[in-house]
């Protein structure tokens, strides 16, 4: 089993340019035809990040691969869990990890091909401006390949569900190619990151807005999967469709009792 290098780092900020230290996290479960060739081309995008792999003791043998890349490349490193416990849980494994670590930018990735690591230096790029970084697919110049009309609309439908019911601007709530400075995780407090699932990407935004950081949206090409079978279905959509529809009544109640808690032109009733 491979274990991850120890490094340490007393930065605080983004040195900005070449010298920052970029960790590119990816969970894996039954991805042994797609962990090499992503990570390869990974490597050639940018020859200075690290990458993590989070392997979920996958029965294809993702994981013996992993070990392999790393054993050849000093700049990837394995984490091995005991059993398939979901993308949320392995994303914040890697974040803890990371921020061990001392990096600082983190940066979520499919290993399925999906995200495209040839579009990753955009995206890091767009994170001088900004504390968190969004692959978009729905802001323009964004699209999707090899998907089914019903999908992309359905994919549309709920992100705009979001937003409204939400309140926020961001056009790729769910979208799951995402780039961190290791401070916004750090103020956002991994251990408030309830949610499971494929809404972990929704719950990770929000509470990027809501600690007052900063989300840039860079349009990409997302393209669908070439080997393997996805994860993602209609019962993960509906799962994550009741936990907006739940978390943003919670949160519309919420405003609504201080709008009526200040009384008239905003003055707070007398006790």
């Amino acid at each position: 089993m491979t274990q991850p290098t120890t490094r340490t780092s007393t930065a605080q900020q983004i040195p900005e340019g070449s010298d920052r230290k970029v960790l590119v996290c990816i969970p894996t479960y039954n991805e042994a035809q797609n962990i090499e060739p992503i990570v390869g081309r990974l490597r050639a995008a940018v020859p200075s990040a690290d990458v993590v792999v989070v392997d979920d003791n996958s029965p294809d043998g993702t994981g013996d691969i992993a070990d392999r890349l790393a054993g050849a490349d000093s700049r990837i490193h394995v984490l091995h869990r005991q059993g398939k416990e979901g993308l949320a849980a392995a994303y914040v494994a890697a974040f803890r990890w990371g921020l061990e670590q001392g990096f600082d930018v983190l940066v979520e990735m499919d290993a399925d091909g999906s995200h495209r690591p040839e579009e990753l230096p955009r995206l890091l790029a767009a994170l001088d401006r900004a504390d968190m970084v969004k692959g978009s697919r729905w802001v323009p110049g964004g699209t999707v390949v090899n998907w089914p009309k019903s999908r992309e609309y359905l994919s549309r439908a709920g992100n705009l569900y979001t937003r409204i019911l939400l309140g926020v601007r961001v056009k790729d709530v769910t979208g799951g190619y995402n780039v961190f400075r290791a401070q916004t995780l750090r103020d956002i407090g991994l251990d408030n990151i309830a949610a499971a699932g494929y809404f972990f990407q929704t719950d990770m935004t929000i509470n990027t807005l809501e600690t007052g950081h900063s989300v840039v949206e860079v349009p990409i090409t997302f393209e669908e999967r070439q080997y393997g079978e996805s994860k993602l279905d209609r019962s993960i959509f509906f799962e994550s469709l009741a936990r907006t529809t739940a978390w943003g009544l919670k949160r519309r109640g919420a405003q609504l009792r201080r709008l009526v808690g200040r009384g008239p032109r905003g003055v707070t009733p007398a006790a």
